[in-house]
């Protein structure tokens, strides 16, 4: 059976085209000017298809730079290059003799990011691209959406509607102020003689404040795109690509969200200008992202040390569920009344077996938070839950904390236990625990320092970074 696939990425600036293999491997490339004449392009689409086509091709796929209706296979509209009216379709597939797939040129890239890139073992994500426009791609549990027809015109948030006249139609879209197009303006009304937006951040860093500026005015109304993206969308992440995608993350550390409730994880896409042909290529097997295997986060430290609070905060940021040995077993100790703590321990043990039934009956590309204090067991034990539970990856947050810590901390939430959890003496136990406790280890661990607030951004990255490498 055929495994490869020509990608097609319709740029403002330039035609990519490429041979992709069905994991996605880019194994031959080419690239041309962007003619401005639609039906030009469609030709030079054809020429370069042609270039690359072997017998084991099995289709082509095509990323268009507009709306896109994918089950009708029909190009509905575009902005800086309207392709809409060229029967593009029809026409590709008379030329080259093999069925043709058309999508919106982000979501080929989003394809490729999620099923070998930046959003890789994500389910949920957004993404914009910035080059010449800005375009948009929106994936729900792992497929790309598209609502009626055309979801994920992400460049058309409008942030101003007294802002610059738009192709769409409107006024003040994202994309008149944060494209690459929109950068060369802001440049340009600056008065600043640079070449490359890597001059403007040189001269911002030395002081330039005509360069602070523009990368102001270029990031500012981005910032605000992604905190409604983040309101509406909710998604896991979202991603940064295109060509000038690594430079707009850059301009975005500066900027945190306008509001607490709309805190998105912003990453930069990991593909480059390569990721809308790979997927694009892609989109020839189909354009789900496969399963990925299940993982587990162990939030892992001992009594008092934060584990809880931090598990909800990953949780907020992820929508990965929390699995709490307190969580399963306060419920049996609410009904049972108050026992011992030799009674308490033996719930202690139900319950992890619990949770990792839960985790073993969960379906591929599945994701939990476990919150426990992991060496109340053996590491054995735990061992053996991860082999049964068919793990693909495990990461491990290890909450730090100094025995007096947590100590102190346990002593004052004594009146909020219930009976059943060791009482006061047990505070110089714990104490000692602290001090001599170490990490499971049964997979990537990062030490979070509990006697401080834990940086939720620096563990998202860590986790995106762990969980990409599996």
């Amino acid at each position: 059976m055929a495994d490869t696939a020509i990608g097609v990425d319709i740029g403002g600036t330039n035609i990519r085209a490429a041979l992709v293999s069905d994991h996605g491997k880019i194994l031959a490339k080419l690239s041309e000017r962007t003619p401005s004449d639609p039906l030009q392009v469609l030709e030079r689409v054809i020429a370069m298809a042609r270039q690359l086509d072997a017998p084991q091709v099995r289709g082509i796929g095509v990323g268009i730079p507009g709306r896109v209706d994918v089950a009708n296979r029909e190009i509905l509209s575009g902005g800086i290059l309207n392709l809409a009216g060229l029967d593009f379709v029809r026409r590709l597939e008379a030329s080259l003799g093999k069925p043709v797939v058309i999508e919106n040129d982000c979501s080929m890239a989003l394809i490729a990011e999620m099923r070998i890139g930046g959003a890789k073992g994500y389910r949920n994500v957004a993404m914009l691209t910035i080059g010449t426009g800005i375009g948009g791609a929106v994936a729900h549990a792992g497929r790309i959406y598209h609502g009626h027809r055309a979801a994920g015109q992400l460049g058309h948030i409008c942030v101003s509607q007294d802002g610059p006249p738009c192709p769409c139609g409107r006024r003040g879209c994202v994309e008149t102020f944060s494209s690459g197009t929109a950068l060369r303006r802001h440049i340009t009304e600056a008065g600043l003689e640079v070449a490359t937006i890597g001059e403007v951040f040189s001269k911002a860093n030395e002081g330039d404040a005509a360069a602070a500026r523009v990368l102001r005015r270029w990031a500012v109304p981005l910032r605000a795109a992604l905190d409604n993206i983040a309101a509406t969308m909710d998604p896991e992440v979202i991603l940064l690509g295109g060509g000038l995608g690594c430079d707009a993350a850059r301009a975005l550390a500066d900027l945190p969200a306008a509001a607490p409730w709309f805190c998105p994880v912003i990453l930069p896409a990991k593909l480059a200008d390569d990721a809308g042909v790979i997927g694009a290529g892609l989109s020839v097997f189909g354009d789900e992202t496969p399963l990925q295997g299940k993982r587990v986060v162990l939030v892992n430290g001992v009594p008092a040390s934060g584990k809880s609070r931090l598990s909800k905060a990953l949780s907020q940021r992820t929508g990965w569920p929390i699995l709490s040995l307190d969580g399963i077993k306060n419920p049996f100790l609410q009904h049972i009344g108050p026992v011992d703590r030799e009674f308490n321990r033996t719930l202690g043990k139900a319950s992890y077996q619990a949770i990792w039934s839960f985790v073993a009956e969960a379906p591929a590309g599945s994701t939990f938070i476990i919150d426990a204090w992991f060496g109340f067991q053996p590491k054995a034990q735990l061992e053996s839950y991860i082999s049964a539970a068919k793990l693909a990856q495990v990461a491990e947050l290890w909450c730090k904390i100094p025995g007096h810590v947590a100590g102190e901390r346990y002593a004052s939430r004594l009146k909020d236990r219930l009976p059943g959890h060791p009482g006061a003496e047990y505070v110089p136990e714990l104490i000692a625990l602290a001090d001599r406790a170490e990490p499971m280890g049964c997979g990537a661990v990062m030490t979070v320092d509990q006697t401080r607030e834990p940086d939720m951004d620096a563990i998202m990255a860590w986790l995106s970074q762990v969980f990409d490498q599996g």
